[in-house]
Formats: structure tokens, C-alpha cells, sequence
């Protein structure tokens, strides 16, 4: 959520910020409600000024009150229908605030979509074969060890089954994630509820945004999308010392999307599945820490990636590909041999603010002044994605995949061979 004091002084800002991301301008709509509240409110004080010094008057007068209490039970209802008013206009202007993205970073590359996001860097030799590399989910069926069709049984669409050395792949990719982000980057690893309130998906702006991506129960508990929503939300309501900032925690949990927007896309293998694992990073910071934090999460998650030897590219999100909460927004891409193209595995963003106003989570500078912290996300990596990444840059002629020197030790063999 965003400062409505700046966009008061400042408008067009926010009217410039909507245009680099593709939208309308908001600020008129936005401050004629601001007005209508501010001058609810006032009205409302100011009936309650009367109506304590009717109280008084009622109070000291010796005779006949009947008078008096006819013009104190007018001022009660005209107080509960201005009430009513402010709450009213109050909803839609909270409503109204809650819909507006984030302001991207003065940073950010102008654009509209994917196709104006800029490279960074590149990283790693991408590998040559002496045979045309397959997609990973025809190395998988073909091991045996890939199954989507009884998944699909199962469950429906975009779900899969991983099956032996491809079950023990996942779990080898996880574990050697958690052991490097806690060991060489000082993440704090927390094992976080998966079903969490609706106030926790507002708080890293899930809802109302993206209502449809999300799964709901019966009992209003979400499931999450991403660990991002129960690690943040662990500083909600809370004041923190900033001698503790930054905090690092890092969670590996299954996440939940329901692919609402992605029909058509993506319809094979393990790519793009409504259930999918992932290790997240996440920090809370002051805003002086935000941007070397930011840097520093995504070296994280590259570091992975380089561990692994698997090729990828850092890309620089222009302001109209962007996230809702994201200010600015790393993107790293692995290369894919099977498809001969970059895709993305992970996204590194720094939020600002915008989520602490949801969350009202502050620190305490060492001069006692309160502020909101600032927050990042970042995936180190998507677990499901990194294991297709291995199968396809690691196939062999034969169509056995070989592993990665550093998860031979977890998974207890060299070579995935059906």
C-alpha cells in the first residue's frame, strides 16, 4: 500500500507510475475519495464536540430537561449516521488504495512487457551436444520416472508425478538449497504454516489482486502461493529494533497456484503445475539496506545456479512486466536446451514499504523515531524447475541424466539411468 501523504503532495507521480506500468491514471479518483474521508471525519469530530457539550449542558441544568434531551437524542443519530458515512467512505477508499501497485524504482527500464526487460549479465557456457537435446518431460517418461497422466487421474490438470531418482532429485535440489543459503548467507531456515489467514494474504498484497490465482478453503483459509506470504507476514503488527535489520529467513514449502491465466501455456512436464515446491528468501529491512539486500539476495540465488553449473541470465524487469508489490524486480533465467531458450526460475524483488503499510510492520531507529520497514522476496530457487533444468542440461545420448557433483552426495548415485 502506498503513502496517500505523498500522493497528496504529489500526484502526478503516481499518475506517471501507472502510466510506465501500462495503466490509467488513478490519482483524481483517489483523492477526491481522500477528500470525502478527511471531510467525514472532520464532520463526525465535530458532532461529537456538540454532543459532549450538550452532555455538559444536560448536566449542569437544574430545570425542566426534556428540551435538552430531545436535541441530545438528535445529535446521537445524526452522530451514528456520520459514523455510518465515514466507515463507508473509509471501505471504498481502502478498497481503492489496495488496488494500486507499487511505484516502480526510478531504476527500472520503461516498458510495456517481456520483450523490453533488460539483460544484465549472463553467466556459464551453454552446452553442446552431439545428439538434439530433449525437452525434460520426455527424458522423464521415457525413464519411467515422469508421470503426468496418472496425475492428471488424480487430480487434474498440471499436476505430476515424480517417481524414484527423480522423487530423490527433488528432494537432493531442496536440501542442498537450505544448506547453502543458511551456511553461506546467513538465511535463518523456518518451517512455516502452508494454510494461512486472509489478512496474510493481504499483507504481501496476494488478495485482492489476484483473488483468482489463489486456492481458498471452505473455512476462508488460503493455501500459499509462494513461502513469501507466511515469511513476511512474521513481522506483521510487530516494532523491531533496527540494530536487529536485516532479518534473513529462508523456507522451503509446497505452494499453490491455480494458473487462472495460463491456459495453453506450458501444458507439459513440470514447469508450470498448480502444486510445485520452492526454497524462498526473504529479508526485512530499513530503506538504507534495501538496495545492497536486494543485490545480495539475488547473488543467493545465482549462487545456486553456478554451484549447479546450469547457464542462466539475470534480467532487469521493465515497469510493465513488473509484479503488483515489486518496486524493482531481478529476474534470473536458466537456459533450457530442450526448448533452446532462457526461462525463468526465479524472481528477486525488493518491495519498499508497500507491504509493511499492509502489515503495519515497523522498526525503532536508536533515536526512538518509528518507521515502516522495508521488505524483499526472492525464489533460491523453484525447486521443480531447477530438477528440469538438471534433467535437460545433464541428459546423455542414451537419455540418462547426470547429476551434479555436489547432489551426488544426497541422492547416492552419478547417473539417472532407467
Amino acid at each position: 500500500m502506498l503513502d496517500i501523504k505523498i500522493i497528496r503532495e504529489n500526484p502526478e507521480l503516481l499518475d506517471q507510475a501507472m502510466l510506465a506500468r501500462g495503466k490509467e491514471s488513478i490519482s483524481k479518483e483517489l483523492l477526491i475519495l481522500d477528500i470525502a474521508l478527511r471531510s467525514a471525519i472532520k464532520e463526525t469530530q465535530e458532532i461529537q464536540e456538540q454532543k459532549n457539550q450538550h452532555a455538559k449542558l444536560m448536566q449542569n441544568c437544574s430545570k425542566d430537561k426534556t428540551g435538552i434531551a430531545e436535541e441530545g437524542a438528535k445529535l446521537r443519530e445524526k452522530l451514528s449516521k456520520k459514523e455510518e458515512e465515514v466507515e463507508q467512505v473509509r471501505k471504498k477508499f481502502k478498497e481503492k488504495m489496495l488496488e494500486i501497485p507499487n511505484i516502480p524504482d526510478s531504476s527500472c527500464p520503461i516498458g510495456k512487457d517481456e520483450n523490453d526487460n533488460v539483460e544484465i549479465c549472463k553467466w556459464g557456457t551453454l552446452p553442446s551436444f552431439d545428439f538434439t537435446p530433449e525437452e525434460h518431460h520426455v527424458l522423464g517418461e521415457k525413464l519411467g520416472y515422469l508421470d503426468t497422466q496418472r496425475a492428471v487421474k488424480i487430480s487434474g490438470s498440471r499436476f505430476a508425478l515424480l517417481i524414484g531418482p527423480l522423487a530423490r532429485l527433488e528432494r537432493a535440489v531442496a536440501q542442498f538449497m537450505l544448506d547453502t543459503h543458511t551456511a553461506e548467507y546467513g538465511y535463518q531456515e523456518i518451517y512455516v504454516p502452508q494454510l494461512v489467514k486472509e489478512e496474510i494474504m493481504y499483507g504481501t498484497a496476494q488478495l485482492p489482486k489476484f483473488r483468482l490465482d489463489q486456492f481458498q478453503t471452505v473455512d476462508n483459509m488460503w493455501l500459499i502461493p509462494t513461502a513469501e506470504v507466511s515469511l513476511t507476514n512474521l513481522v506483521r503488527e510487530e516494532i523491531i529494533a533496527e540494530k536487529d535489520l536485516p532479518i534473513r529467513m529462508t523456507a522451503y514449502t509446497q505452494c499453490f497456484r491455480s494458473e487462472a491465466g495460463s491456459a495453453g501455456r506450458d501444458i507439459q512436464g513440470i514447469f508450470r503445475l498448480k502444486q510445485f515446491s520452492k526454497v524462498e528468501l526473504v529479508s526485512i529491512t530499513t530503506p538504507e539496506q534495501e538496495q545492497a539486500e536486494h543485490e545480495r539476495m539475488t547473488a543467493a540465488a545465482e549462487n545456486i545456479l553456478q554451484k549447479l553449473e546450469l547457464p542462466y541470465r539475470v534480467v532487469c524487469l521493465c515497469t510493465g512486466d513488473m509484479g503488483f508489490a515489486s518496486k524493482k524486480t531481478y529476474d534470473i533465467e536458466v537456459w533450457l536446451p530442450g526448448q533452446n531458450k532462457y526461462r525463468e526460475i526465479s524472481s528477486c524483488s525488493m518491495c519498499g514499504n508497500f507491504q509493511a503499510r499492509r502489515m503495519e510492520a515497523k522498526y525503532r531507529t536508536s533515536d526512538k523515531k518509528v518507521n515502516f520497514v522495508c521488505t524483499l522476496n526472492g525464489s533460491g530457487l523453484a525447486v521443480g524447475r531447477t530438477v528440469l533444468a538438471i534433467m535437460e542440461n545433464y541428459q546423455q545420448k542414451d537419455g540418462s541424466i547426470a547429476v551434479p557433483k555436489l547432489l551426488q552426495k544426497y541422492i547416492g548415485t552419478d547417473l539417472i539411468k532407467r
